[in-house]
């Protein structure tokens, strides 16, 4: 009877493992359903719109029945919004509009939520690989992958990000599958996951071309490991073994796989890569010499992953060994490089941080790994209390992922911005100061106007060395358009020499809850 008992533990643990999985998978999945159709105002505004705007242009552009006016509409907005990178969330989202024959915004969150989860299962796998290489221990690779995977899911930041819609969400699960593929080709530099690892490599750059940094790290990181460990048993050196990675054709295809389709993407875009690094990279590279960059960055990155997981996951990198710890460093050097080439963006941006979630994920599997190991030596009231006390902050994580959600309701949106474009005059151009780069007004009150900056773009102004005279660039701003909208005017406020030019110098025409229009054409006498 003892034996058979003995027998059954491992196949007791494998359901529990199971088990576990799947009830964090549903907790993940619930966390993000939840509020699902309000609208997507919750977190960074300016880029779900723009994305949804981008979705409509393709929707009504394939639309066979489409009002002409609409669609003339729909796809003018959609060219204003400009190209970053592939729309692909953006085509997949209005291909659905176009089966369920109308415009459902929250089917884009549906689609990033459940690709979060699949990146979830990815992340999962390769935590208990990591930790199970490490420690030759395969329960402390289960508690190791599952409280990585519970971080994953369950931080508030994860929550959030996740499930807005743009295209970040999906790069970070591209990143995710493609360190799992890459950790599996060091293994045993097989063709298949050569072949697996380019696929993902290149589909996450190509989702957004930032993911180059991390994952380059990480391949560069992972193909040195393994060529080491080859080597060793061949008795090689670094020369050596850093001639058989640029003489492997598994090598070149990764690397290939990698970067082609994103270079060739970006040659058609005429110049669109080399203008943006010219841009935010080198108009903005003296911020790298300001230490107030460093702390600002830090204390974004604190409050975004919580300090306590910041440092826990540092300490699980130095704990982590082999071609685990070589993926965890080349993921970190990777996020470090990318943001010495975004300094603006890395203090101001939050879903610039994403793929930090499951970097700081997969860095605390090693540690939580090791503690498990410490705690089967403890009593049986010790490693209760250690569940308890791990259960306890998966609570407090998923409450805290909430609060923002439920605390928050902009179901109102529409009809508002809607009752907005009904007062705006349509006999001449419309200049304005408004949230969202007009988006909210381009997409729920279907008007677009010409934009007035808001505070952030005239910092940036101030930091590229491009600052103007205000009434010469107010003159200039306004020639040949016939009003003023004003709906931000927190930002309004905080520009008192436009105020005091168009108050002293122009008549209101309209004014109401959250809005007020200014006559340009006919203004007010002064003498």
């Amino acid at each position: 009877m003892d034996a058979q008992s003995s027998d059954d533990r491992p196949a007791q643990k494998h359901w529990g493992l199971i088990a576990a999985l799947v009830v964090l998978l549903v907790l993940g999945a619930g966390l993000r359903l939840f509020d699902l159709t309000d609208q997507p105002i919750d977190f960074h505004p300016t880029r779900q719109l723009r994305g949804l705007i981008v979705a409509r242009g393709m929707y009504y552009e394939m639309l066979p029945a489409a009002d002409p006016q609409l669609r003339s509409a729909a796809l003018a907005f959609w060219a204003s919004t400009g190209q970053y990178e592939p729309s692909i969330l953006e085509r997949f989202t209005a291909l659905t509009y176009l089966l369920v024959g109308r415009e459902v915004f929250w089917l884009a969150r549906l689609y990033n939520s459940l690709f979060w989860l699949i990146g979830g299962l990815a992340l999962f796998d390769l935590a208990r690989r990591m930790v199970s290489a490490s420690l030759g221990d395969q329960g402390a690779a289960a508690v190791g992958a599952l409280s990585a995977l519970a971080y994953y899911l369950a931080l508030s930041f994860s929550v959030q990000a996740s499930r807005a819609v743009q295209p970040d969400p999906g790069m970070v699960v591209w990143i995710i599958l493609a360190s799992w593929a890459a950790y599996r080709w060091s293994e045993n530099l097989s063709w298949r996951w050569a072949l697996l690892t380019g696929a993902a490599s290149g589909l996450a750059v190509l989702t957004k071309a930032v993911a180059l940094y991390p994952v380059g790290g990480m391949l560069i990181a992972l193909m040195l490991t393994a060529r080491r460990e080859d080597s060793a048993r061949a008795g090689s050196n670094l020369f050596t073994r850093l001639g058989r990675i640029v003489h492997s054709p598994q090598v070149w295809t990764i690397a290939a796989f990698t970067i082609v389709p994103t270079l060739l993407y970006y040659v058609s875009r005429s110049g669109r890569a080399s203008e943006y690094f010219s841009s935010w990279t080198l108009a903005l590279s003296h911020l790298l010499l300001q230490p107030e960059t460093y702390l600002r960055w830090l204390n974004l990155v604190q409050e975004l992953t919580t300090p306590f997981a910041l440092a826990l996951a540092l300490l699980g990198v130095l704990l982590a060994r082999g071609r685990a710890q070589a993926l965890l460093v080349g993921l970190w050097l990777g996020y470090l490089v990318y943001g010495l080439f975004l300094p603006y963006q890395m203090t101001s941006h939050s879903y610039y941080h994403l793929q930090l979630v499951p970097i700081i994920a997969l860095s605390l599997a090693p540690l939580a790994g090791r503690i498990a190991v410490r705690l089967r030596a403890l009593p049986k009231l010790w490693q209760l209390s250690a569940a308890g006390a791990a259960l306890f902050l998966l609570a407090c994580a998923s409450w805290q992922a909430l609060i923002p959600l439920s605390s928050q309701d902009y179901r109102n949106e529409p009809a508002y911005w809607q009752q907005i474009a009904s007062y705006l005059p349509a006999d001449g151009k419309i200049i304005a100061l408004t949230q969202d780069y007009g988006y909210r007004l381009m997409y729920y009150g279907w008007r677009k106007v010409v934009l007035w900056p808001n505070r952030g773009e005239i910092k940036l102004s101030v930091l590229r060395g491009s600052e103007k005279e205000f009434l010469d660039f107010f003159n200039k701003r306004i020639e040949g358009k016939s009003y003023f909208l004003i709906t931000a005017f927190g930002q309004f406020a905080d520009q008192p020499e436009l105020g005091k030019t168009l108050n002293e110098h122009f008549p209101v025409i309209a004014q109401g809850s959250g809005y007020i229009i200014f006559d340009l054409l006919h203004p007010l006498n002064s003498g």
